[in-house]
């Protein structure tokens, strides 16, 4: 989500740090900073908000210099993207600075519990609790060694994060932590680099070591020692990387587009970070303008989107409609303004889209606007034009999502949404408190499902792909929720491999799709289930006689299912399963095979995986 560089050695500290952080742009960010230390004016900060280019004007009309030094790019999650609100933050002093990727969780009891200890406050942010903290620990035991502070200020925290941290009072030293967020040390002749991915050191040194949850570590120009937050050590385990740098960019992926497939996890987890609580089940969205007033009165929810984001749009249907009941509409951002919608105040416009740039998106959004209605909006990008019309904004804090075909933008989004469902229906009162623990608590324990299927399936669908990648057509079929993840698929692989696919509710196959399948003709089903919910199972159920259709026409059945399902591998030839979950959350397990299935067909055929002909990553155009 950001990006970190820290350097001791012996060249110029500031033009070390500033080309990692360039390295590591792909990676997005909204501001920029670097402290510097170890020089004769002790601790030296320069920041900027907007592009490194900033940054560097700063540095050139204010210079720098030091013998070591921590840079950070910022994209935004608590506070806006300014120079305050940059990184890195300071402890009352101004001695101690902390960069920091991840959310800290407990930050605002953390802050009144500082600020009654006499501690002050200047930023927006939730990293600079960390540096006063630290501040704390060194206050209560005088003389303790800085990496001894950081080790008892991280039990402190709760949440998500990798930090680096200097302090002008312990001359050559940075200290590292990590607790969820990617963080990596490097190891060359002399000099030391902590970073947070390969790409920002790679042009330096080879030896990586990555560092791993409940790890500390201390780099002097003296080398690099390692211990866990309890101070036991550990040993240094350091990897000789061979990428070269565009690989090391895709962090040793083929490419991006598989690299994303991989990083939906940690995207899932960054979205719902500091968004629910898994002790009440309570759901919190900062900056909301639209109040809980707006969604009891609310009439409908009107979803507008385009290509993937309406697939979610669709998914997030069901979603709201379940919880909250509340009715929703979800149209093609493209049609919306053409059929005249009719004017409703009471309705609150939903905006969902990657990179907030869409036109198609942003003239339904002013045409919601102009009939009256408040917006919200889903996206992937910090500040982007249509979060600054809207009431409110859900970040999906997927990363920069490099590869055209939309994968984990996509999971981000469903994420976003059910959390966004969930919101609603503890403000209407429609969903009771059991039931918000027990949802919190699933959606907490998505990235680890998703984790196992990212594990298990990708080898099946590169065997797959070796079977179907000659077809020259695909159906996808699904009931309820699953019928867009079934569109979704469809896309996919008629994006990246250039094969005609069509998703199709399961149910209207008797309506005209009959007619296609033939032995020539892959079928992919997505027929799982939840078995506490009786509407999911009777969905099964019919999904399962829609089978039997297909293969009663010689038609090739790919089918998802949940793992165990002994009863729809005597049906089909091919299955592919995936974790239990319940139904609402199924649809971000189902689409994971889909994606790799398209990707591996899409190698084999020799397309172009991440540019794929005609495409563009953001349509700016109507």
């Amino acid at each position: 989500m950001c990006g970190i560089v820290g350097y001791i050695g012996p060249k110029a500290v500031v033009p070390v740090i500033i080309e990692g952080l360039r390295r590591l742009e792909y990676r997005g960010y909204d501001s920029a900073g670097i402290a510097v230390a170890g020089g004769p004016d002790g601790m030296q900060l320069r920041r900027a908000p907007g592009k490194l280019r900033n940054l560097e004007a700063v540095i050139e009309k204010s210079p720098i210099h030091g013998s070591f030094g921590i840079g950070h790019t910022r994209w935004a999650t608590h506070g806006r993207p300014t120079e305050e609100n940059a990184h890195p933050h300071r402890d009352c002093s101004g001695n101690l600075v902390v960069v920091h990727n991840g959310i800290v969780e407990n930050y605002l009891a953390l802050k009144k519990q500082l600020t009654a200890a006499g501690h002050t406050f200047v930023t927006e942010t939730d990293t600079e609790i960390i540096a006063h903290v630290i501040e704390e620990e060194l206050k209560h035991a005088p003389g303790i060694a800085l990496e001894e502070a950081v080790r008892r200020a991280v039990k402190h925290l709760t949440g998500a994060f990798a930090i680096g941290v200097l302090s002008a009072h312990e001359p050559n030293k940075l200290v590292a932590a990590r607790m969820g967020p990617p963080a990596v040390i490097g190891i060359g002749e002399g000099e030391y680099f902590l970073a947070s991915d390969v790409p920002g050191i790679l042009h330096h040194t080879r030896n990586i070591h990555f560092l791993q949850d409940g790890e500390v570590a201390i780099l002097t120009p003296s080398g690099v020692t390692l211990t866990d937050f309890q101070g036991q050590s550990l040993p240094l385990k350091t990897q000789r990387i061979t990428w070269d740098p565009i690989m090391a960019e895709k962090a040793g992926y083929k490419h991006f587009m598989l690299k994303e497939v991989n990083e939906q996890p940690r995207a899932i987890r960054d979205t719902t970070l500091g968004r629910i609580s898994l002790t009440t089940g309570k759901v919190h969205l900062a900056e909301m303008q639209v109040s809980d007033e707006d969604f009891r009165n609310a009439s409908q929810i009107t979803i507008a989107a385009c290509g993937t984001s309406w697939h979610a749009g669709l998914a997030g249907k069901f979603m709201i409609e379940r919880l909250a009941r509340l009715p929703v509409e979800v149209d093609y951002a493209s049609e919306y303004r053409y059929r005249d919608p009719i004017a409703d105040p009471r309705a609150i416009g939903l905006l969902i889209t990657q990179s907030g740039e869409t036109a198609d998106t942003l003239a339904a959004q002013a045409e919601m606007i102009a009939k009256g209605s408040k917006t919200l909006a889903i996206c992937n990008v910090v500040g982007a034009a249509i979060t600054r019309k809207a009431q409110g904004t859900i970040t999906t804090n997927a990363g920069p999502e490099i590869g055209v075909a939309s994968t984990k933008a996509f999971t981000a989004q469903l994420t976003a949404l059910f959390v966004l469902a969930l919101h609603i229906a503890q403000v209407r009162g429609t969903i009771t408190e059991a039931q918000s623990l027990h949802l919190v608590d699933e959606l907490s324990k998505l990235p680890g499902k998703l984790e196992d299927v990212l594990r298990s399936v990708d080898d099946q669908c590169f065997q797959l792909a070796k079977i179907f990648h000659t077809a020259n057509d695909f159906l996808f079929l699904g009931r309820g929720i699953h019928y867009p993840i079934a569109l979704e698929g469809a896309l996919k692989l008629k994006e990246i491999s250039y094969i005609h696919a069509e998703g199709y509710p399961a149910g209207e196959m008797k309506h005209g799709p009959n007619a296609l399948i033939d032995e020539t003709l892959p079928v992919v089903c997505i027929a799982t289930k939840d078995p506490n919910d009786p509407s999911s199972v009777l969905k099964y159920e019919k999904t399962l006689s829609n089978i039997q259709e297909v293969t009663a026409r010689s038609g090739r059945v790919i089918a998802i299912a949940i793992e165990g399902d002994e009863e729809i591998k005597q049906l089909v030839e091919h299955t592919i399963q995936i974790p239990q979950a319940p139904e609402l959350l199924l649809p971000v397990l189902e689409v994971v095979p889909l994606q790799l299935l398209a990707y591996h067909i899409a190698v084999r055929r020799g397309c172009d995986v991440d540019q794929p002909r005609n495409l563009a990553k953001s349509v700016t155009v109507e």
